[in-house]
C-alpha cells in the first residue's frame, strides 16, 4: 500500500480495512487479519498496525475475541457508510460545489461526465 501524506498511517490503514468491509472483502462476524498479518501485508510497524485496530474498536467497527483475533461487528458496513456520507457532505462536497462554480462547471456536465463513465 502507498501511503500519503495527508493522514497518519494508522488512520489510512484503518480506512484500508473499512474500504475492504464496504467492498464485502469482510462481512459482519467474519475474522479479519491478525495485527502482524496485516502489518506485513501493509509493510508497516506492528505498533501502527495495533493503533489502527484500537482505533477501529474503539468505533466498534471490529471486535476482539480473546485468543481468536479480531472480527466485523454486525452492522459495521452500515455504520462506516453513514459516517463516510457525513464526511463528504461536510468535508468534500462545499470544496468540490466552490470548484464547479470557479470553472463554470453544472449539474448537467456533471451527470453527463457521470454517464460517460
Amino acid at each position: 500500500m502507498t501511503f500519503s501524506n495527508d493522514k497518519p498511517i494508522y488512520i489510512q490503514m484503518a480506512d484500508r480495512l473499512c474500504d475492504e468491509i464496504l467492498s464485502g472483502v469482510y462481512q459482519d462476524d467474519d475474522r479479519i487479519p491478525s495485527v502482524r498479518e496485516y502489518a506485513v501485508l501493509l509493510e508497516v510497524n506492528t505498533n501502527t498496525a495495533v493503533k489502527a485496530y484500537e482505533q477501529l474498536a474503539r468505533e466498534e467497527i471490529i471486535y476482539n475475541k480473546r485468543g481468536l483475533g479480531y472480527f466485523v461487528t454486525k452492522g459495521a458496513k452500515k455504520q462506516i457508510l453513514k459516517a463516510r456520507k457525513k464526511e463528504f457532505m461536510k468535508e468534500r462536497l462545499p470544496e468540490l460545489f466552490r470548484q464547479m462554480q470557479l470553472l463554470d462547471i453544472t449539474i448537467d456536465d456533471i451527470v453527463e461526465a457521470y454517464k460517460s463513465l
